[in-house]
């Protein structure tokens, strides 16, 4: 009979774990209604392991924020390069499309959404101020766009974040059809 020795998870291990635990907790209850418990039992830690993988709660959602800004980034590079021209509102339109497909992840979506309510506090603040810096010179870099299309980008998205999150986007009223760009009457 073989005896398997257990190996034990690496802390680049756990802190995944931890991550994927926390994005699900995190989503669903806030910054502010999950404590650093909730996360540790569902990661399957002591609250003890999780402090020395991350200094406290905010630096865990400082963390999060950064990964889902890492995951727009992605998208966003992944739908840039599959546009053959070099106009900036192609360039945008396909940028688009991809910032769909990410917050259509409820958990990004959330996350997104909590970090931005959470930002006074100064560790979560600084990392959606990055998250924000990031996203802006990078598609600003790919697309050639004019100020004024950067900031109808980023408008539109933010705007496309809370039809999401209210679930606007499936609703017949004027009001929402109004918001979609869709005019109140169609």
């Amino acid at each position: 009979m073989e005896t398997r020795t257990r190996q034990r998870s690496t802390a680049e291990e756990r802190r995944a774990t931890v991550m994927r635990t926390a994005i699900k907790a995190f989503a669903e209850r806030g910054y502010y209604g999950t404590s650093t418990m909730d996360v540790a039992k569902a990661a399957g830690l002591s609250q003890g392991y999780l402090y020395r993988l991350f200094k406290d709660k905010e630096t865990l959602f400082a963390a999060l924020v950064e990964h889902c800004s890492g995951l727009l980034r992605e998208a966003a590079a992944t739908a840039a390069a599959s546009v053959t021209s070099t106009d900036p509102e192609a360039v945008l339109a396909a940028m688009t499309s991809s910032y769909g497909e990410v917050i259509a992840d409820r958990e990004v979506l959330m996350i997104l959404m909590h970090a931005q309510c959470a930002a006074t506090e100064p560790v979560i603040g600084e990392a959606v101020r990055a998250c924000y810096a990031k996203q802006v010179e990078y598609v600003r870099a790919v697309s050639g766009a004019s100020e004024e299309q950067l900031r109808r980008y980023f408008a539109d998205g933010l705007l496309g974040q809370v039809m999401v999150a209210i679930a606007a986007d499936s609703l017949d009223a004027p009001w929402a059809r109004t918001l979609r760009g869709g005019g109140a009457r169609q």
